[in-house]
């Protein structure tokens, strides 16, 4: 691991491998929150098992933790070390004719995406632990979809998890096929197939968030 930290290479390996386990937990996570809109009851009973299965809380929980803060050090790690390297600015530069926008504000999107974890956290996690581990509340298996149904209650919370979720989607955009690239995974065999997948992925997925959102705050 140090040996890997320790060069380029090896650091945008370990953050294509973090991503790619960050894109898992995503999936995962929005099939949860989209069980909300269709099933009451499905949604508590899935919500439940995530929030007090042992293996989940005091394993998984604790590797996904980890995950998150290392995928973004690192990609503030990797955004200073490419600016180190290139302390001199091109005299012309054509950054739209050379890449995309998503591609060149990665590190804007990142940050804009690690202030929405935060509310994200208040909103959710906090709430969890407060409830679990600081008040000790008796357990409640049908408190689940009351919860997430009252916290878009509030226009501004639907409108800041939209936009967070769009530029979650322009990450998402150049993240996914660049992870791909990465771990040397981008064989002109099934470089369409990669590009095509990364595409729908960075569509569907924030979209999903966004549905979940609205659908909560138009049926208050």
């Amino acid at each position: 691991m140090a040996g890997l930290t320790q060069s380029t290479i090896g650091r945008k390996f370990l953050m294509a491998l973090s991503a790619m386990f960050l894109l898992v937990f995503l999936l995962i996570h929005l099939s949860v929150n989209l069980l909300s809109i269709f099933s009451e009851d499905a949604f508590n009973t899935a919500s439940h098992f995530m929030g007090y299965n042992p293996l989940i809380q005091f394993v998984m929980q604790p590797v996904l933790v980890a995950g998150v803060i290392f995928h973004f050090v690192m990609g503030f790690v990797l955004e200073m070390k490419n600016k180190n390297a290139r302390p001199v600015k091109y005299a012309v530069a054509n950054n739209s004719g050379n890449s995309s926008w998503s591609s060149r504000n990665m590190i804007i999107s990142g940050a804009v995406i690690l202030a929405f974890l935060g509310l994200h956290m208040y909103d959710f996690w906090m709430h969890e632990m407060n409830y679990k581990y600081v008040e000790a509340l008796s357990i409640n298996e049908t408190r689940y979809w009351e919860e997430l149904h009252a916290k878009f209650a509030d226009l501004w919370r639907v409108i800041f998890y939209a936009v967070s979720f769009v530029l979650l989607g322009l990450h998402l955009s150049h993240g996914f096929q660049s992870s791909f690239q990465s771990i040397g995974a981008r064989h002109p065999k099934y470089l369409k197939c990669v590009n095509t997948l990364g595409t729908w992925y960075s569509i569907l997925i924030p979209l999903g968030f966004i549905v979940v959102a609205v659908f909560h705050f138009v049926t208050q």
